[in-house]
């Protein structure tokens, strides 16, 4: 294949994409908190019962939390469809029909609520019984779940979406598995999905934990990029593996989420005198508790991106050292560009605020560094 480079008509196109999709965003962001500021406010649902002093929370806490849900999936319904599915069809990167993106949205919906009565639950149970120090053991329990579902995902919840099989070409699968054992990474097969039944952008991902992790390749992938390029996109992959930045993550993770929940309980505490909450196990609290996690997760966000992106810097490293090819690093960006719609140079304010991923031009620029290194 030959190099490809940036088609400037599709950064032109890119951009206002991009920039769509951020006054969008905002918009999501000021809704969400006015539905929660409502809810707190309001409080619609009164009429639950009083909290429980001891015990497993009773079926108010989990009728609470899915009405709520329910109420702000189609609050923000019109909103989330313009987003995900209308423009990115307008933009060309979706060919998934309507039907079938509400279709993924009762899924995922479906998904939430499964896994959010859980953690509701178990965060309301230890309100209940350990109220001095519940925010340290919940901060704890939502590692440990982060950790289950993220060891589960790639068998249980992928296939939800996407039909998964073995990859076919012996050749790649040989290529990406060496890769994998010259990294000290052990995969259970490297498999294909079919991402162009919803998108035409292209992606990889090494997923899983343990004894699930396998590689994934969208098959839109597989139809454009040669297998160099395919190669260090998954070495980039490998690189978070070798240099240990998922235990790093769930660090800095864990440390934002124990920060939010201590100052959750010093606003349910709050909420017991100022808005007549039943005590800190009162589900009528939950819109608050909600409110103060969320809003400590936005406010950290430039930071915990700020720290992501340094890390995917790393594995950038790693992927063009590791391959030794600085040029299939920089045409797989190069791809990935012109293909996703990606904005090469965005703003930095908006890379800062946003990006959880240095920019491609970024990305590009260190591929050119190590090229002038080895010539």
């Amino acid at each position: 294949m030959d190099a490809p480079k940036i088609d400037r008509e599709r950064q032109r196109t890119a951009k206002a994409y991009a920039g769509r999709q951020r006054r969008l965003y905002l918009l999501s962001l000021v809704l969400s908190a006015l539905v929660v500021v409502l809810a707190v406010a309001i409080n619609p649902f009164r009429w639950l019962e009083p909290a429980p002093r001891a015990g497993w929370p009773y079926l108010g806490v989990s009728v609470y939390f899915v009405l709520l849900m329910l109420f702000y999936q189609l609050v923000t319904l019109p909103l989330s469809y313009y987003s995900g599915h209308v423009l990115p069809t307008r933009y060309g990167l979706s060919v998934q029909s309507a039907a079938g993106w509400f279709g993924d949205l009762l899924k995922s919906t479906a998904l939430g609520l499964v896994f959010g009565l859980v953690l509701v639950d178990v965060i309301y149970f230890l309100l209940a019984n350990a109220p001095a120090t519940w925010w340290l053991w919940a901060a704890g329990a939502v590692l440990l779940f982060t950790v289950v579902l993220a060891n589960l995902s790639p068998i249980l919840i992928l296939p939800l979406f996407y039909k998964l099989r073995p990859l076919e070409d012996e050749d790649l699968v040989r290529r990406l598995t060496a890769l994998a054992q010259r990294a000290g990474t052990k995969v259970r097969g490297v498999y294909t999905m079919d991402m162009s039944s919803r998108t035409t952008a292209a992606n990889a991902a090494l997923m899983g934990l343990g004894n699930t992790r396998r590689i994934v390749l969208g098959d839109t992938l597989l139809r454009e990029y040669s297998p160099e390029e395919i190669e260090s996109i998954l070495a980039h992959e490998l690189g978070h593996h070798v240099h240990r930045d998922i235990p790093k993550g769930i660090v800095v993770q864990t440390a934002v989420i124990v920060l939010s929940f201590w100052l959750a309980d010093l606003a349910l505490r709050w909420g017991v005198g100022q808005l007549a909450l039943g005590g800190v196990a009162d589900p009528a609290g939950l819109p608050l508790f909600g409110l103060v996690v969320g809003g400590i997760g936005f406010v950290a966000m430039p930071l915990t991106n700020g720290f992501t992106r340094w890390l995917e810097t790393q594995a950038d490293r790693y992927a063009i050292e590791a391959t030794g090819s600085p040029s299939a690093f920089a045409a797989a960006m190069t791809r990935l560009a012109n293909q996703n719609l990606a904005d090469v140079d965005p703003p930095r304010w908006v890379e800062v605020l946003l990006y959880d991923h240095p920019a491609i031009g970024r990305r590009l620029a260190l591929a050119a560094q190590y090229a002038q290194r080895l010539t």
